[in-house]
């Protein structure tokens, strides 16, 4: 009882806090994004140089794990992924929590794609979206291949965010996948 309360708490400043809207991420389409080196929740280290000249990326950070809004956009995710998977295109989901904390989240809403974790808060500071609660705010890049920033999304819809993702990497003219 007293961590759904807590929880509560948390996801209701936190809900509060984006109506405000505390994040006011400085990077522009156009811009280079900052490049980053996290590991993820399976085990492998993820590098935006990895996929330079390749994929492009949708790099999607939340607030917290195990939060309502969080939890509803993972599970968006991990339930209509088959949606991105049809651009080539790499996404994942970033917080500022701890890995096993990532794990857990992951492991707990089926998430097939790395939730990345950035506990020193070093990348979140990198892309300008760590607000005012020291977690990031819900904002969602799309990197090309070329590294640069396709696209800012700050107003994510947890509950539909696989759609617009896809719809974003249609709008922007992602190139489809192999097979696709």
């Amino acid at each position: 009882m007293k961590t759904y309360i807590v929880n509560l708490f948390i996801s209701l400043i936190i809900t509060l806090t984006f109506s405000f809207g505390t994040y006011a991420t400085d990077l522009k389409v156009g811009d280079m994004a900052p490049k980053f080196e996290l590991m993820a929740t399976d085990g492998n280290m993820y590098k935006l140089d990895d996929y330079m000249g390749k994929q492009a990326v949708v790099l999607a950070f939340y607030p917290m794990a195990n939060t309502r809004g969080c939890t509803i956009e993972c599970r968006s995710l991990a339930k209509k992924g088959h949606m991105i998977k049809k651009y080539n295109a790499a996404y994942m989901m970033a917080s500022v929590d701890d890995l096993d904390e990532n794990r857990e989240f992951a492991k707990k809403n089926k998430a097939d794609f790395p939730m990345l974790s950035d506990p020193t808060k070093k990348v979140t500071k990198s892309y300008d979206v760590l607000n005012w609660l020291r977690v990031a705010s819900r904002v969602t890049f799309y990197i090309g291949k070329d590294g640069r920033i396709l696209h800012v999304d700050k107003n994510v819809n947890p509950e539909t965010a696989a759609e617009d993702i896809a719809k974003n990497l249609d709008m922007l003219k992602v190139e489809p996948a192999q097979g696709f």
